[in-house]
């Protein structure tokens, strides 16, 4: 994995911010990052309903996650090598509706991950 711009941290992603609009729009870059997965999760949506955010991804539902227990449940995503000042700038992006989480991801990384904050913390 890449470790541009002194990268610290690891998020992953299963939705809007593999978008490079997206990267760009909260970064200002374009992120590298490596295919992965996070096992016991099961992949929703969620109807968007903030503009600003309507307006950066161009998409009425994001897709969302919540933890099931069930290490069959799997979501596939990507995971990316960010900065913990980037790390804030994607928490200052999220809606209410996600609560970002410690996971551990298939191949062994930890990483942050945002959740339905409707679950209960895994």
């Amino acid at each position: 994995m890449s470790t541009d711009h002194g990268a610290t941290e690891r998020l992953f992603s299963y939705g809007t911010l593999q978008l490079q609009s997206v990267q760009l729009a909260t970064f200002g870059r374009l992120l590298a990052g490596q295919l992965d997965q996070l096992p016991g999760y099961r992949l929703e949506r969620l109807a968007i309903r903030d503009p600003a955010v309507l307006a950066t991804s161009g998409k009425s539902h994001h897709p969302i996650i919540a933890p099931t227990g069930c290490p069959e449940d799997c979501v596939d995503g990507a995971v990316f090598a960010i900065t913990p000042a980037e790390l804030a700038q994607s928490d200052a992006c999220e809606v209410e509706d996600y609560r970002r989480e410690r996971v551990r991801l298939a191949s062994g990384l930890e990483a942050w991950a945002y959740v339905d904050a409707r679950s209960r913390p895994g």
